[in-house]
């Protein structure tokens, strides 16, 4: 399924696509984490937005706002 980008709400929030470059940015930047650290903790858990999260503050990420 490809990303599209007129719909954005829904899962879309839900969801993160480190292969898009704004929302890599923009996942990294609500984590507070480097875009590497990301795609680290998505290989690990997942695209779920809520299970990288928790991952990363298990990891010693701050949590996200």
């Amino acid at each position: 399924m490809s990303d599209d980008k007129t719909k954005s709400h829904g899962q879309d929030r839900t969801r993160i696509n480190v292969n898009e470059d704004y929302e890599l940015r923009d996942w990294s930047a609500k984590f507070g984490v480097t875009p590497d650290q990301l795609r680290q903790a998505v290989a690990a858990v997942g695209t779920s937005a809520e299970a990288v999260q928790q991952h990363l503050q298990g990891a010693g990420g701050r949590k996200g706002a």
